[in-house]
């Protein structure tokens, strides 16, 4: 999905990228309610909004994920939560996990926060981990960080500082007790992440339910794998990412169409 013509009160006030930015986060609130992955009217899929770096986009607090559409942002001040552009309320938790996150790890354009069942319920275990049991396991594991601390609701923007020291370099955050963040340096990065993150938890959890030993690669097999996962030669143009992103939006264009207005 390509931007589209919209209301013009918005659409001529924004450039073609930035348009083009409100779809994709629009199609991914659409795909993650289409998929399960949302609680009610909270958790928060967030991004940077480009050409600038000092504010995000946020959706009013109170709208349901299955209304989103490109129109619905606020434009919120990184440092300052007040809303830039748009209406409505800066839900505190989002303002104080994201924008700290967003601040101090430059790859963090889009940032997704959910308490997706699967591996929300892994994050209630005392042992959380993915195990190294299947490929697409192995494949992620070198992308999740693990955070064995929880402390209550993110009310204050230094849990979302600890939490970005907390993920580093990686782009995946088990939140001991809480639930997933994933990070990317686009939508599709993010919304991939998080889509495989569920599917692993979802088959470890099957797999930890039938009483039997969990079944672990050999080392060898493990670390051909994570190679073969790190290797993108394998195809030119749109990775893999942008490929399964772009294909979960032509579901929306048949089904929704009008989250791109």
């Amino acid at each position: 999905m390509q931007f589209r013509v919209s209301p013009k009160s918005l659409r001529d006030d924004v450039s073609e990228e930035q348009w083009q930015a409100r779809v994709d986060l629009a199609a991914a609130h659409r795909l993650a309610y289409m998929h399960g992955f949302s609680e009610g009217i909270f958790n928060h899929l967030t991004l940077v909004v480009p050409g600038q770096s000092d504010r995000y986009y946020q959706i009013p607090f109170g709208t349901h994920w299955s209304e989103v559409t490109a129109s619905t942002f606020m434009e919120v001040g990184i440092d300052d939560s007040e809303v830039k552009s748009g209406e409505g309320d800066v839900e505190r938790s989002c303002y104080c996990i994201h924008a700290p996150i967003h601040k101090a790890l430059p790859q963090a354009k889009a940032v997704f926060h959910t308490h997706m069942p699967y591996a929300s319920a892994l994050t209630r275990l005392e042992d959380p981990r993915i195990k190294e049991i299947g490929q697409t396991e192995v494949g992620l594991s070198e992308a999740i960080a693990y955070d064995d601390e929880y402390a209550g609701p993110a009310m204050d923007p230094a849990e979302g500082a600890r939490l970005a020291r907390v993920i580093g370099n990686k782009s995946v955050l088990f939140m001991a007790n809480h639930g997933i963040t994933t990070t990317g340096t686009t939508v599709a990065d993010a919304y991939d992440k998080l889509y495989y993150i569920e599917r692993a938890a979802q088959v470890q959890i099957y797999a930890m339910w039938t009483g039997q030993r969990l079944k672990q690669l050999p080392t060898p097999v493990v670390e051909k794998t994570k190679r073969d996962y790190r290797d993108d030669h394998l195809y030119k143009g749109p990775t893999p990412s942008q490929r399964h992103f772009a294909a979960l939006k032509r579901i929306l264009d048949r089904k929704e169409p009008d989250y791109a207005t």
